[in-house]
């Protein structure tokens, strides 16, 4: 039995929370500074964790390295399994033609750019990270706002910003459920209070999105599109995530958001448009994203899509207009996907798939915290048939029936996502096995405790860990796999609620989406413009620079009697 201890060095609390930064000091160092592949900095960031775990902690290396297969392990399933399927499912709509479809349906819904914007980057971004996530709706949104007849950078800029509050519950809400695996605390209460954070945000970024699409004027001509689509976004997450099928808070909030501003068009349209003849851009064959087929290997944009190498070329309009029967069939598969989970979230199904869930104690790992109580994280949980991942799965299976694409192909498709997803995959896993790792020496707990020290002023510093943490590895779930347990501990620490600390680390890393150098790199490779980041990044940072310090001071009045009533 391995007890941990949180001052190993020299009985010190802060010279043993400085070796145990070392490891994400040295990750965010590669990532951020010497722009190492991420794949690259994260092995190496493991092998210095399990260093520091046996040398410094003094942790049996048998043990140590059974935790980094543990974490490891829940990379490939359920993370990776719920990207593969997903991505796969993209992958068939390119196949079959029906991504430009779809992409058409958008621009026919109004003329006007600015609604067109919030519409396909922030309802449309928001539902693909609903489903997908890991850099998806950025690659995706990108080239769809350049079909519509935004300048590159521009739309590159709108797709990240947008990119912000449906992150939390992306990929059918794997960031939470990570987030509850690595602290072990019940996922309906993390769910419950990233549920009254994020909607917060969401209020707001439709109007940023204005901002960015046209200044002032698109504020003072355009805002009831955006209040409409903020607010019905916003609602519907908070019900979701409080009270609903948690894997599908972003699905629904994405469809009403959406449903509700074309209510809106039917009575209302902007003052002034700032509609333009949608122009062919050069990067739209070339963004990384493929040959517009689904099933090719991919063009070389000059970035990483996170594993997504399969592009969206914009074509020119068709002869003829699309038929209703293949505008229904371009949405089909989202409709699958969203029955599917429904189902599933049925207590009859649940409770009958609950039988094949297998939890068991993963060999080799015999862990107590530093009070002697045994950790939760030695635990798997394999949720094989009930996974979202499996979910996703049948819904492919699915939609290459409806989109009439042969199994054949629908197979290629599989194997050329599975071929470049394998560095993603790897960083993945890597990152997940180096938090496993951290949380089962004790190196999470002694940063903790040293935090904890911040006493009453922990909250307002608590989204900035979760920034941090998503700004340099581009994943709110890589966030929350390297902090969560930390944030759990600091509160404990510092006599604040647990749940209110690890679900402000989720809501932190949605700002740092927008600015992390890989979510970037897709941006400016999706458009044509790799090379440019930092012109890019200078774009985005005023967005993130308003809404972080405006999240710090609610998470802090949340921990105030004045605003305490919000936490679960």
């Amino acid at each position: 039995m391995y007890q941990q201890v949180i001052d190993p060095v020299g009985s010190s609390l802060g010279w043993s929370a400085l070796v145990a930064a070392i490891p994400l000091l040295a990750l965010f160092t590669l990532l951020g500074v010497v722009r190492m592949r991420a794949w690259l900095a994260a092995l190496f960031g493991l092998s210095l964790t399990l260093l520091v775990a046996v040398v410094m902690y003094g942790m049996p290396a048998g043990q140590a390295f059974n935790s980094a297969l543990e974490g490891a392990a829940f990379g490939l399933f359920p993370a990776m399994w719920i990207v593969v399927n997903a991505i796969w499912i993209y992958r068939m709509t390119v196949a079959s033609g029906h991504f430009d479809v779809a992409r058409r349906a958008f621009a026919r819904v109004s003329d006007d750019q600015r609604v067109q914007g919030i519409i396909i980057a922030f309802s449309f971004g928001a539902l693909l990270e609903a489903l997908a996530g890991f850099g998806t709706p950025v690659a995706i949104c990108s080239v769809m706002l350049i079909a519509v007849g935004l300048p590159p950078l521009k739309a590159a800029t709108v797709a990240l910003i947008a990119n912000t509050a449906p992150v939390a519950y992306g990929a059918v809400g794997l960031p939470v459920i990570t987030l509850a695996r690595v602290t072990g605390l019940p996922l309906g209460d993390l769910s419950a209070m990233t549920g009254r954070q994020v909607p917060v945000l969401a209020l707001f970024v439709p109007l940023a999105l204005l901002v960015v699409l046209d200044g002032r004027r698109g504020v003072r001509e355009a805002w009831p599109a955006a209040l409409t689509c903020g607010v019905s976004f916003a609602a519907v997450q908070y019900l979701m995530a409080n009270h609903g099928p948690m894997e599908l808070t972003d699905v629904a909030a994405a469809l009403v958001s959406a449903g509700a501003v074309l209510l809106l068009l039917r009575v209302w349209r902007p003052r002034e448009g700032t509609s333009q003849e949608a122009t062919p851009h050069p990067a739209d064959d070339s963004a990384g994203t493929g040959t517009g087929t689904g099933t090719g290997t991919g063009g070389d944009g000059g970035g990483e899509s996170a594993g997504l190498g399969t592009a969206v070329r914009t074509e020119a309009p068709p002869r003829q207009p699309d038929t209703r029967i293949e505008v229904l069939r371009a949405f089909a598969p989202y409709a699958v996907i969203i029955a599917l989970f429904s189902v599933v979230s049925v207590s009859a199904v649940r409770d009958a798939l609950a039988r094949t869930t297998a939890f068991f104690a993963w060999p080799g790992l015999h862990i107590a915290s530093p009070d002697g109580k045994p950790l939760a994280l030695v635990q798997f949980k394999f949720d094989w048939l009930a996974g979202g991942g499996t979910v996703l799965l049948v819904a492919g299976l699915v939609t290459a029936v409806v989109l009439r694409v042969p199994m054949r192909q629908a197979a290629t498709a599989y194997g050329h996502t599975l071929h470049q997803l394998r560095t993603a995959a790897v960083t993945v896993t890597a990152v997940l096995a180096l938090a496993y790792v951290m949380n089962a020496s004790g190196q999470t707990a002694t940063m903790g405790a040293l935090l904890a020290r911040a006493g009453s002023l922990f909250p307002l510093l608590s989204p900035v860990l979760g920034w941090f943490g998503t700004a340099v590895t581009g994943s709110d779930t890589s966030s929350n796999s390297l902090f969560g347990a930390l944030q759990v501990s600091a509160a404990e620490g510092s006599g604040h609620a647990p749940v209110l600390t690890a679900a402000a680390n989720t809501s932190g890393g949605v700002l740092g989406k927008m600015i992390s150098p890989q979510n970037l790199a897709i941006g400016a490779a999706a458009v044509g413009l790799a090379g440019r980041e930092g012109e890019l990044f200078r774009r985005v940072l005023a967005a993130t620079a308003v809404f972080v310090p405006f999240l710090c001071v609610l998470v802090y009045l949340q921990s105030t009697p004045l605003l305490s009533w919000m936490v679960p």
